[in-house]
C-alpha cells in the first residue's frame, strides 16, 4: 500500500513535466515537496522511494523519456542524501545508471559524472554526502573538509513590497532557530553511525548518550567521525568492511557510559527501526538591496567575518577606503605596534659578524652551501596579494601570513606559500524580476572590474547565482508616450527563458513568482506558518543544493553620447532590454520645428544605424541604414531556448510615408534584425531616451548616440593592454590572451542547464 501510494505520486510529477497540471492550481509546484515531506515523516521509506525512483529511470532510458531523467535523478540524489541507511546493492544500481549517462549528451553526462562520482564515495563510506552538506552549510570547523557555503539572498525593496520582504525575513530568521552548532555535529554523528550500522545502531540511545555529554566531548566525537569518513571516501583502496568497523569502534565508545548493550544483532535492534536524521537549513542571509556595492562588501565579510575582525563601524570605513588605497593596514583598534629599524647590513656574506652565526650549529659542508646562497639586495615588490594587509589580516585560509614570523633566517630558505583554495561558496539568490537581474550585471561587472585591478574573492571564493522570479503585479517601469505598462510575463524573460530550457526549474521555480506574494499577503493563522516555514525555506534549500548547472547570459555594454558636447558620454551594461524612445520636445523652438517636421515626414526620427549582421558562417559583416523611427527594442533573451544567447534581437518601428491620390499618409513597419554590435544615432541631433533592463531607474535623456557591444571581461581586456605594450601591430590574441574568456557572462544555476 505504501509503495503503490509513493508510486502514484511520483507518477504524478511525471504527468505535471508533460504539461498536464494538476486540477488544483495550488498544488502546482508542490508535489516534489510534499513527496519529501512524506519521506521526511517516515524515514524507514527511503528506501522504497529510492527503488521506485530507479525503476522510473531506467524505464524513462529505455522508453527515451529524457526529459524525465534529470527531475528524476534530483529527486533521488536528494532522498539518498537524507535517508537514514541505504543498501549497497540499491547505490550500485544508481551508480550504474548514471554511468549510463555518460554517453548522452550535455546535460545529461555532466550531471551523470557528478553523481556517480559521489555516489562512489558515498558507497564506500556511508553518510559522506549528508556529513559534507551540513559542514560547510553550517561553517563547523573540520580540518579534513574546512569548507564552508552561504545562501545570501537579496530583494530590491523598490520592486517588491513592504509585506513580502518582512515575510521573507520572518521566515529566513525562523529557519535559523534551534540550529546551534551542537546540534548539527550531532546530526552528523548520529546520521554517520546509522548509515554505516544500519538497524544494529541504537539510535535512542546515542541521542541519549550525546544529549548528556558536555559539548567538548561532543566536538572530539565529532571530529572522529569526520576524519574516518573522509579517510574511507579519500582513500582508493578504502573498504566498505573496514570503515563500518572502524565507526562501530567510535560508536561502541561513545556508548560507553550506557549500562545497555551498545550494538544488537539485526534480529534485536530496539523497537523503531530507522530513524530520520533532520537535515539543517543551511546557512541563510536576507538582505534588502539598497546600496551599489552591498554585494561585494557582504562577500568580503563572509570571507572576513567581523569576528575576526575589529569595529564594523571601522570596517565598514575600510571598505569604503579600500578602492582608494594601494597598501591597507588594519584599522588602529586591531593595528599591531611596528617598529622602524635601521639595517647594517651591507648585504655582503663576509661582513656579517660572528654572532649572526647559530651558536651551536656545528660547520658542515651543508651549512656552508647553504650560506651562498643569498641573493642580492634587492626588495621584491610585493604581489597585489601580499600588500593587502587589511584584507588578508584576518583571513584564516591557506596562504595568509602568520604575524610575527620572521621573513628569512640566515641559511635556511624562505617556506614556499601555500597556494589559495577556495574554501568558501557564496550562494546569491536574487528574488524579483528582470529588473534586478539588470542590477546584478552591474554589481557582477564592477565586482570584475574590482577583482582585476586588485585580486582578493576570486581565488578564495566559489560564487553561484540563483534566481527566483517574484512578481507583485504593479511595475514600476519607464513611462513614456505610446509606451503600454510592461507586462508580468515581459518583465520575467529570464524566467521564462530558463523554464522552457529546462522543465524542472519550471516545475519548482517559477511557480513561486505568485505564491510568495500570495503567501506574504496570506492573514496570519496557525496553518500559515505551517506552510510558509517549511515551503519557502525548503524549496530555496533544494534550488541552491541541487541546481548546479549554469546557464550564461551573455552582458551587453553600452555607450551613451548626449546632445550636449560638453557632458561626458556615460558607460553601463545590461542584460536582457534596451529600449529607446523619441523625447518630446522642450522649447517652444523645437516644438514648432518638430511638428513642421512630422507633417512632412511623419512622427519620429532619423535614424543612422550601423550594425554587424549574425550569420551562419560567424563572418563580420557591416551593413548600414538610413530609416526614420518612433523607437526600437533590442532583446537579449530569446524567445527560443534553441536560439543563440549571445545575439540581439533588434525591433525598429520604421516609420514608411505613403504617398497616394488622398494625400500623404504614413504607416508603422516592424524592421528586425540579429546583431552583436550595434550604432544608432539621431541624424537631425534630436535627442531620445534609453531605458536598460525595464528599470526606471536606468533611464538616460538626451541621447543622440548610442553603441552596443558585447561586453568584455575586464581581466581579458587588462592582459590585452598588456599585450599590445610589447607588440603593436598585433591585431589578434596572442600569447595568454588566446585562452581567457573574452566575453563577461553572467552564470544563473538552474537543474540542468539547457536541455537541447
Amino acid at each position: 500500500e505504501v509503495e503503490s501510494d509513493i508510486l502514484r505520486r511520483v507518477r504524478t510529477l511525471l504527468r505535471e513535466l508533460d504539461g498536464h497540471h494538476p486540477a488544483c492550481q495550488c498544488d502546482r509546484g508542490m508535489l516534489r515537496w510534499t513527496l519529501h515531506k512524506k519521506i521526511d515523516q517516515n524515514p524507514s521509506n527511503s528506501s522504497i522511494l529510492v527503488r521506485i525512483l530507479v525503476k522510473e529511470l531506467e524505464r524513462a532510458e529505455r522508453g527515451d523519456f529524457r526529459h524525465y531523467i534529470i527531475p528524476l535523478l534530483h529527486t533521488l540524489m536528494y532522498t539518498l542524501i537524507k535517508a537514514p541507511c541505504i543498501s549497497d546493492e540499491l547505490c550500485s544500481r544508481v551508480y550504474d545508471f548514471c554511468k549510463k549517462l555518460l554517453t548522452l549528451p550535455k546535460p545529461f553526462c555532466t550531471i551523470g559524472l557528478d553523481y556517480a562520482v559521489r555516489l562512489k564515495m558515498e558507497r564506500t563510506a556511508p553518510g559522506m554526502l549528508y556529513q559534507r552538506m551540513v559542514i560547510s552549510e553550517q561553517s563547523l570547523k573540520s580540518d579534513p573538509y574546512p569548507y564552508q557555503e552561504k545562501i545570501f539572498i537579496f530583494a530590491d525593496p523598490d520592486l517588491l513590497s513592504e509585506a513580502i520582504c518582512n515575510a521573507l525575513v520572518t521566515d529566513t530568521e525562523a529557519a535559523q532557530v534551534s540550529q546551534s552548532p551542537r546540534a548539527c555535529m550531532c546530526y552528523v554523528i548520529i546520521h554517520a553511525m546509522q548509515a554505516a550500522l544500519g538497524e544494529s545502531c541504537d539510535v535512542s540511545g546515542l541521542k541519549g548518550s550525546l544529549q548528556d555529554m558536555p559539548t567538548s566531548d561532543v566536538e572530539h566525537w565529532f571530529r572522529q567521525v569526520v576524519a574516518a569518513v573522509e579517510y574511507a571516501g579519500n582513500e582508493a583502496s578504502a573498504d566498505r568492511g573496514q570503515h563500518t568497523a572502524r565507526l562501530e569502534k567510535i560508536y561502541r565508545a561513545v556508548l560507553s557510559s550506557l549500562q545497555a548493550a551498545s550494538l544488537f544483532p539485526p534480529g534485536d535492534a530496539p523497537l523503531g527501526g530507522l530513524q530520520g536524521t533532520p537535515l539543517p537549513n543551511p546557512s541563510i542571509s536576507f538582505h534588502l538591496w539598497t546600496e551599489d556595492d552591498q554585494l561585494w562588501k557582504e562577500l568580503v565579510l563572509f570571507i572576513r567575518p567581523l569576528s575576526q575582525s575589529c569595529e564594523p563601524d571601522c570596517l565598514s570605513q575600510d571598505l569604503d577606503n579600500f578602492e582608494i588605497q594601494d597598501i591597507i593596514s588594519d584599522c588602529e583598534c586591531c593595528e599591531q605596534t611596528r617598529f622602524s629599524v635601521l639595517s647594517t647590513d651591507s648585504g655582503i656574506e663576509r661582513d656579517l659578524p660572528v654572532a649572526a652565526e647559530e651558536p651551536f650549529a656545528p660547520c658542515s659542508s651543508e651549512t656552508e652551501q647553504s650560506r651562498l646562497q643569498r641573493k642580492g639586495g634587492i626588495k621584491k615588490k610585493l604581489s597585489p596579494l601580499e600588500s593587502m594587509a587589511f584584507l588578508q589580516a584576518g583571513c584564516n585560509g591557506p596562504g595568509a601570513k602568520p604575524p610575527g614570523k620572521p621573513q628569512r633566517r640566515l641559511g635556511i630558505p624562505p617556506e614556499p606559500a601555500a597556494p589559495l583554495q577556495r574554501l568558501h561558496t557564496a550562494r546569491i539568490v536574487l528574488l524579483g524580476d528582470d529588473r534586478i537581474l539588470g542590477r546584478l550585471a552591474q554589481a557582477y561587472h564592477s565586482l570584475r572590474k574590482r577583482e582585476t585591478r586588485r585580486v582578493f574573492l576570486t581565488p578564495r571564493l566559489n560564487l553561484q547565482f540563483y534566481y527566483i522570479p517574484v512578481v507583485t503585479g504593479q511595475p514600476n517601469t519607464l513611462a513614456v508616450a505610446d509606451h503600454v505598462a510592461t507586462g508580468q510575463e515581459e518583465l520575467c524573460e529570464v524566467a521564462g527563458y530558463l523554464g522552457r530550457a529546462d522543465p524542472w526549474y519550471e516545475s519548482n521555480i517559477n511557480t513561486l513568482c505568485h505564491m510568495i506574494p500570495k503567501l506574504a499577503t496570506m492573514p496570519s493563522s496557525p496553518s500559515k506558518h505551517l506552510v510558509t516555514d517549511l515551503f519557502i525555506t525548503d524549496v530555496i534549500a533544494y534550488y541552491v543544493r541541487m541546481g548546479i548547472q549554469p546557464v550564461c547570459f551573455q552582458v551587453y555594454a553600452v555607450k551613451i553620447f548626449f546632445n550636449d558636447p560638453a557632458q561626458e558620454p556615460a558607460e553601463d551594461v545590461f542584460l536582457t532590454e534596451l529600449r529607446t524612445q523619441v523625447q518630446e520636445s522642450i522649447s517652444h523652438r523645437e516644438l514648432s520645428t518638430t511638428k513642421k517636421k512630422m507633417t512632412l515626414d511623419g512622427p519620429g526620427i532619423d535614424l543612422t544605424v550601423t550594425y554587424r549582421k549574425v550569420v551562419v558562417s560567424d563572418r563580420a559583416k557591416e551593413l548600414a541604414m538610413s530609416l526614420r523611427s518612433t523607437g526600437l527594442v533590442m532583446k537579449a533573451i530569446p524567445a527560443d531556448e534553441a536560439e543563440d544567447l549571445v545575439c540581439l534581437n533588434v525591433n525598429i518601428t520604421e516609420i514608411i510615408r505613403i504617398n497616394n491620390l488622398s494625400g500623404r499618409s504614413f504607416s508603422a513597419v516592424a524592421n528586425r534584425l540579429k546583431t552583436r554590435n550595434i550604432k544608432i544615432r539621431s541624424t537631425e541631433q534630436r535627442p531620445f531616451t534609453v531605458c536598460l533592463d525595464k528599470d526606471s531607474r536606468k533611464a538616460y535623456r538626451n541621447v543622440i548616440s548610442v553603441e552596443v557591444s558585447p561586453c568584455l571581461e575586464p581581466s581579458y581586456c587588462l592582459q590585452k593592454t598588456r599585450t599590445m605594450k610589447f607588440s603593436l601591430h598585433e591585431t589578434e590574441d596572442v600569447g595568454l590572451v588566446k585562452y581567457m574568456p573574452k566575453s563577461l557572462l553572467l552564470p544563473i544555476n538552474t537543474f540542468a542547464g539547457i536541455i537541447q
